[in-house]
C-alpha cells in the first residue's frame, strides 16, 4: 500500500466544501440483494483481538480492543479508505463556506439493526449524548465535540449537565447542521472517527444494556447478545441490512481475545486463524520468511511513547523537567528497535508519524531523542542537586501486548545510564491496565500507543495532551500548546495549520508530558485459506474486503 496517498488529504480552505458521495475508485459497489445473499453464505473471517476495555458503546471506546469492534458494527458520516481517503457513507453531502457552520445532508435508506431508520436526529442526539458532563465518566470520547458550540462537556460541577449543544440543529429527517465555535478546517477530517457514529433510539432508553448488545448500522453486527462471549471472543455476522460501498465479501468476523501475541502467532501458523494485525517481537526475524508474500510490514499511523503521570512529585517543577529529559536521553532507541524488531519500528523523531501529511523530523527540541548517556547522567544529576530522586522508576505495561521485551530493554538502558533502580510494571491484560490508567489509579509510569483516529498531525496532539481531552491519560496542562493547536485547527490553508501543529511540538518537547520511543510499522499476516487481505493506513485489515470459501 502506497502510504504516500495519505499526503494528499490538504486541510480544506475557507472555500465551497462539497464532499458527495463516491466509491473507493471502483473497487466495491453498492450492495445488492443478490450480493447480500452470496456474502451471508460465505465464509466467517477470524482474525485477533483483546477484550474491550468498556461497553460497545462509539463514543466510550478509546482503545483499540474496543475499536475493532466498534468500527465493524457502525458507519459514520464518512469513512476512510485503505490510504486515508475520506469518502462519504451515510453522508450525501458535507458543505461549508467558512469552515465553522456545516450542512449535512444524509442518503435515505441507512437502518440501524433494529429495523428503525437512521435520521438526523441519531447523529445529533449521540453527540449530545456524548457531549453532556453528565455522561462524562462513560464519554471517554468527548473531547472530540469540544469544538462544537456549546460544548460544556468540561463543566465537573456536581450535577452538571447540558443535554443540547447549540452548534447542532435538525432541520429535517435527512439534514442537520453543525455550527463550531470557531473555524475549524480540520473539522470534516474527523468525521469518519467513532465518536461520530450515529445511536438509536433505543440507546437512550438503557445505555447499559445498550453496551451489551449494541445495535449498529455498519458492515457488520452482534446478531446475539449470546455471541460476545468476554474474555473469549465476539462473533459478527454481516448485517444485510448495510446499504454502503464497503459490502463485506464474506460471511461474518470472528475475533478471538488472545491472551499473547505468540499465542495468535502459534495459531496462524497452524491455519486456525485467517489473519492477525501483530506479529509477536518473538517472531520479527523470522516472520518474512515464515509467511513468505501473507507476511505484512509497512509503515502506519502508529507512534509508541510512554507518559508520566502528572501527578508524580518527583517529575514535577525544575528537577521533574531535567528527569524527563534525561529519561529520554538515556535510551538507546536504534539500538532497541534494531535488535528487538528487525526494521518494524522506525526511532520516533517527533510526536506524530511519518505517514501523515506535514510530519518533520527536525521540531525543535527534539534533539532530546537522542541517545546521549553523559548528558542524560549530568541532567538526572543536576536533578538530584535540587530534589533528591526516591524510590524505584516503573514502567507499566500490558503483559497480553507483546510488550514486555522493550520495556526491559528501555529499562536496563534507564537503570545502566543513570544508576537508579527501574523495572517493568507488568498488567495482566490491556482491560485492567487501561482500568488503572482511566480511573487515575495508576502511579507508575506507563506505556501509551496511539493509532490515529484520522489523518492529521492534530489529531497525534490534541486528543493526547490538549487540557482534558478524552486520551490525555497523563493530565497534562499547558494554555500555550492548547493554544497553538487552536490555531492550527483555525487555520484557512494546509501550510499554515501545519506550521502551527508543529510550534505546539516544540512546548511539548520543552514539557515531555511523555517521552516518544518509536513508530510502528504494522506487522502482521494471514493464512492461505484467505485472499484479499490489505492493512489499511492506521494498521488495520480491511475485513470487509477479504474473501475465503466457503
Amino acid at each position: 500500500m502506497n502510504k504516500k496517498a495519505l499526503g494528499s488529504i490538504a486541510t480544506l480552505g475557507v472555500a465551497m466544501l462539497a464532499l458527495t458521495a463516491c466509491s473507493n475508485g471502483g473497487d466495491t459497489e453498492t450492495s445488492t440483494s443478490a450480493e447480500a445473499s452470496e456474502t451471508t453464505s460465505a465464509a466467517v473471517i477470524s482474525t485477533n483481538g483483546s477484550e474491550p476495555q468498556n461497553p460497545l458503546i462509539p463514543v466510550a471506546t478509546n482503545e483499540t480492543g474496543g475499536g475493532k469492534i466498534i468500527d465493524a458494527i457502525f458507519a459514520g458520516l464518512v469513512y476512510y479508505d485503505g490510504d486515508g481517503a475520506t469518502h462519504n457513507e451515510v453522508a450525501e453531502s458535507i458543505e461549508t463556506d467558512d469552515n465553522q457552520t456545516f450542512t449535512v445532508t444524509l442518503e435515505e435508506g441507512w437502518e440501524f439493526t433494529d429495523g428503525t431508520e437512521v435520521l438526523a436526529h441519531n447523529f445529533v442526539d449521540a453527540w449530545n449524548w456524548g457531549a453532556d458532563p453528565a455522561n462524562a465518566a462513560t464519554a471517554l470520547n468527548s473531547y472530540f465535540f469540544e469544538q462544537i458550540e456549546g460544548f460544556d462537556g468540561y463543566n465537573t460541577d456536581e450535577g452538571a449537565s447540558t443535554p443540547e449543544m447549540t452548534g447542532l440543529e435538525v432541520v429535517d429527517d435527512y439534514t442537520f447542521t453543525i455550527t463550531l465555535a470557531a473555524p475549524n478546517s480540520e473539522f470534516p477530517l474527523a468525521l469518519g472517527y467513532s465518536a461520530f457514529y450515529p445511536l438509536p433510539d433505543v440507546f437512550f432508553e438503557d445505555p447499559d444494556a445498550f453496551g451489551s448488545a449494541p445495535v449498529g448500522n455498519g458492515i457488520y453486527m452482534l446478531a446475539s447478545e449470546d455471541d460476545w462471549q468476554h474474555d473469549v471472543q465476539i462473533e459478527l455476522s454481516v448485517n444485510p441490512s448495510y446499504t454502503g460501498d464497503r459490502v463485506a465479501q464474506n460471511g461474518g468476523l470472528l475475533i478471538t481475545f488472545y491472551a499473547s501475541q505468540d499465542a495468535a502467532y502459534a495459531d496462524l501458523l497452524a491455519g486456525n486463524v485467517d489473519v492477525i494485525d501483530g506479529i509477536p517481537d518473538s517472531a520479527f526475524a523470522t516472520f518474512e520468511s515464515d509467511l513468505g508474500d501473507r507476511a505484512v510490514n509497512q509503515p502506519a499511523a502508529i507512534f509508541q511513547s510512554f507518559t508520566i503521570p502528572a501527578s508524580d512529585e518527583r517529575f514535577q517543577g525544575e528537577a521533574g523537567l531535567l528527569r524527563r529529559q534525561a529519561l529520554s536521553m538515556s535510551i538507546n532507541r536504534d539500538e532497541i528497535t534494531d535488535v528487538l524488531y528487525e526494521g518494524t519500528r522506525t526511532p520516533a523523531s517527533d510526536f506524530t508519524s511519518p505517514v501523515i501529511d506535514g510530519w518533520s523530523d527536525s521540531v525543535e527540541g527534539s534533539e532530546v531523542l537522542a541517545y546521549d548517556p553523559e548528558k542524560a547522567a549530568e541532567l538526572w544529576a543536576e536533578a538530584d542537586a535540587i530534589e533528591p530522586w526516591t524510590g524505584t522508576f516503573e514502567l507499566a505495561y500490558n503483559a497480553d501486548g507483546g510488550h514486555q521485551a522493550w520495556v526491559d530493554a528501555v529499562v536496563n538502558s534507564i537503570k545502566n545510564t543513570l544508576g537508579i533502580d527501574a523495572a517493568g510494571l507488568p498488567y495482566a491484560t490491556f482491560a485492567e491496565f487501561r482500568t488503572d490508567i482511566t480511573g487515575r489509579t495508576i502511579t507508575a509510569a506507563f506505556r501509551t500507543g496511539w493509532q490515529a483516529d484520522y489523518p492529521s498531525l492534530e489529531n497525534f496532539l490534541g486528543p493526547l495532551y490538549y487540557t482534558n481531552a478524552g486520551a490525555n491519560d497523563g493530565d497534562y496542562s499547558s494554555e500555550e500548546f492548547d493554544a497553538l493547536v487552536d490555531e492550527g485547527k483555525q487555520a484557512s490553508d494546509s501550510a499554515t495549520a501545519i506550521e502551527k501543529f508543529q510550534e505546539a511540538q516544540v512546548i511539548l518537547f520543552q514539557d515531555l508530558p511523555a517521552i516518544p520511543l518509536w513508530y510502528s510499522n504494522v506487522t502482521g499476516g494471514y493464512s492461505e485459506n484467505v485472499e484479499n487481505v490489505v492493512f489499511d493506513w492506521h494498521s488495520v485489515p480491511l475485513f470487509y474486503q477479504i474473501t475465503k470459501a466457503a
